[in-house]
């Protein structure tokens, strides 16, 4: 299994107001902390090193 880099959501404008919504009102300090813990659930949810592993490569390079 890869990572899957092609668009997947089924409704990607309402996952991004999820996302903006949740962190509504946090601080910087509070909205880093909520983003790691949604890293690592999605990282468990996963499950699988060589994707994980994959997934950060990706993100590394699209800085």
């Amino acid at each position: 299994m890869s990572v899957n880099l092609q668009p997947n959501l089924t409704a990607p404008d309402d996952a991004y107001a999820l996302l903006l919504e949740a962190h509504e009102g946090l601080s910087k300090a509070e909205s880093d902390a909520l983003n790691a813990r949604l890293i690592l659930i999605l990282m468990n949810h996963i499950g699988e090193m060589a994707v994980i592993s994959e997934a950060l490569e990706a993100a590394k390079a699209a800085r």
